[in-house]
């Protein structure tokens, strides 16, 4: 018998508005955080590590984003014209057999400045069209409703997800969405990488850091997130009551840490930061703040302002299901003196001497996106779905326009055996697989180009110069065989 993955198992490939669509000032879109995130040239970045201050802003400098119509400096404005080339880029999606088609919702597409009380019908329109397209190709819409850019006028005049009122115009909006497209997108996620708000806390919360005191500021990270732990539960219960039969889940950045050496003290520095990591996914499966994140609050003197009935929502309305981003793994150690510091995703740790590394310094690692869903599946016995993982590099045109990407298919591969081992070894439930990001688009803190996900090479540089045209990699007839095998191509080979 032929190995293969599950029966009806979704692959496919996930993209985010604010990095693809573009279209900033198109279609009565409203200005979003990703809109005044400026371009940071890889020619004279001093520290790439330095993830936090690529996406820290000021009052200032947003209001000298908000003063200039430029592109350049601002990518993301025009990301890769996904708004006006979604047709092209669905056709070459399903080209590869896609099964599932992640991909987000702008909030202020459709609720330009976020306190809005009636929706912008071109932008439902734009999103009926996107969900249309995938319809006619079989693709089966994987929605993300909060991806990295909340509307930037929430942002300055209430102090995005700081202030209460968020959670009245998220589910405002959660309502609009949810029963426009009843018919068309049964898979919803809540937040995109919902602990990302203590890494990147403007992209993900909309909070400018410079408006408070630095020694209140993590209590107003961590108030943030009380207020989207609410509106998430909320939007479950909407999505269920909208949509019935639908399927909600959340999404954390899975960060998998391996103690760096079998000293009990890097062993506990480890199990201490992966509690970090869960505590998030904790709090959204299981409906309740976990006694180890409240504990942490009482030593450190974070007291949130919680509402009446705000424990009730969130123990009333838990996920369906559990997604997950998984690009790398690190290591922790309780004394790091010697030792080296790296990247993984946009979190740093100790580098793993015993794991290859991408051209950003990201581990590459399949056997921990197996680690990864066992400790996952056991600790939560609910479905889970990767929806983030792929290889960021710089690609190479060939004179008669060919992309020779073998090192992509390479990683792909054993990340693809690591994944069905996990299924039919482990037993754990795995939904489907969304790689990072089929398409190249505009990268997340960095706002550049050159690290490229995609199995479609888009003709754009780092500077905004090229034609946009899209063009197939090697890797794409790679995927598309094996999406039609499910598996099979690459699971037989290994006998």
């Amino acid at each position: 018998m032929k190995k293969v993955f599950p029966e009806g198992f979704l692959w496919g490939g996930a993209i985010a508005a604010n990095q693809c669509e573009g279209g900033w000032n198109q279609g009565g879109k409203g200005v979003s955080v990703s809109d005044v995130a400026k371009f940071k040239d890889p020619d004279i970045m001093k520290d790439i590590n330095d993830v936090h201050s690529f996406c820290d802003i000021t009052d200032e400098e947003i209001r000298q984003a908000l003063e200039s119509n430029d592109e350049k400096m601002y990518p993301k404005r025009h990301g890769i014209d996904f708004y006006n080339r979604y047709k092209e880029d669905i056709a070459l999606l399903a080209g590869m057999g896609f099964k599932v088609f992640r991909l987000s919702i702008a909030w202020s597409r459709i609720y330009p400045n976020g306190d809005d009380l009636q929706p912008n019908e071109e932008g439902l329109q734009f999103y009926d069209n996107v969900f249309d397209e995938c319809k006619k190709y079989g693709m089966e819409p994987l929605v993300t409703m909060s991806h990295y850019e909340p509307p930037l006028q929430f942002c300055l005049k209430y102090n995005g997800w700081y202030d209460r009122h968020s959670i009245e115009f998220f589910t405002r909006y959660v309502d609009t969405i949810t029963k426009r497209y009843a018919q068309k997108v049964k898979y919803w996620l809540t937040f995109n990488e919902i602990d990302s708000i203590l890494r990147h806390p403007f992209m993900t919360g909309g909070l400018i850091e410079s408006r408070f005191a630095p020694a209140e500021f993590e209590s107003v990270e961590y108030q943030a997130m009380h207020h989207q732990f609410v509106a998430s539960a909320l939007a479950t219960k909407i999505c269920h009551e909208n949509i019935p039969g639908s399927f909600v889940g959340c999404m954390l950045t899975k960060r998998t840490i391996y103690p760096y050496s079998c000293r009990p003290g890097d062993i506990l520095k480890a199990q201490q930061e992966m509690r970090a990591v869960y505590a998030f996914s904790d709090t959204q499966v299981r409906g309740e703040y976990p006694a180890y994140l409240l504990s942490m609050y009482e030593n450190k003197g974070i007291k949130l302002k919680i509402g009446k009935e705000d424990l009730n929502i969130m123990k009333a309305y838990p996920v369906d299901f559990v997604s997950f981003s998984y690009y790398s793994s690190t290591c922790a150690a309780d004394d790091t003196t010697n030792l080296e510091i790296g990247l993984e995703n946009t979190a740093r740790g100790v580098v793993n001497p015993h794991v290859k590394k991408n051209e950003w310094g990201w581990g590459i690692d399949p056997i921990g996106l197996r680690v990864s869903m066992v400790d996952l599946y056991d600790r939560y016995r609910k479905p889970l779905f990767i929806v983030e993982n792929g290889l960021g590099a710089k690609d190479t045109v060939e004179a008669n326009g060919s992309i020779h990407d073998d090192y992509r298919i390479e990683y792909f591969k054993q990340h693809f055996l690591s994944m069905h081992k996990a299924i039919v070894e482990d037993g754990v439930k795995l939904l489907g697989y969304t790689s990072w990001a089929p398409i190249d688009l505009i990268s997340n803190s960095t706002n550049q180009m050159s690290k490229r996900y995609g199995f479609v090479y888009v003709d754009l540089d780092d500077y905004g110069n090229g034609t946009y045209k899209r063009s197939k990699k090697d890797s794409y007839e790679w995927y598309r065989e094996v999406i039609a095998t499910n598996g099979a191509s690459i699971l037989n080979e290994e006998g």
